[in-house]
């Protein structure tokens, strides 16, 4: 993959089910209730369960490794500010800028969304070309 400073990645988008929180915390071993109990979720004030940060921080390492050609392996750094809370069943929105293209890497910078909701921003990928 060829990149140059100011190219755009392509947008990933991606729409998680109701269930993925259930099944992410299997995966992850994070269960914490926020995240698969909705009566819970609601009593602490939340509007419902959400999802966890290191999901939507998962989907940010996937676009720029699916822009640098889909070899996870390529992914050598990433940094993340989580900003916001995920919801289930509301598409995510990850777009990217090509930042600088140096010594075979290239840093991408990206937001994830949720509608106008970023829930993280302020991303950064390095990835080997």
């Amino acid at each position: 993959m060829s990149f140059s400073e100011g190219d755009r990645i392509p947008e990933l988008r991606v729409t998680p089910d109701k269930y993925l929180t259930n099944r992410y915390a299997g995966a992850s071993g994070d269960f914490n209730p926020i995240h698969i109990d909705p009566e819970f979720a609601k009593a602490v004030g939340l509007p419902n369960t959400i999802l966890h940060g290191l999901y939507m921080m998962g989907l940010v390492a996937r676009a720029a490794t699916d822009a640098a050609g889909g070899d996870p392996r390529s992914l050598k750094r990433l940094s993340v500010q989580f900003r916001g809370m995920g919801a289930p069943e509301t598409e995510i929105v990850v777009t990217g800028t090509v930042k600088s293209v140096e010594g075979g890497k290239a840093t991408i910078e990206t937001v994830a969304a949720q509608g106008e909701s970023e829930t993280i921003k302020n991303a950064e990928a390095e990835v080997e070309l």
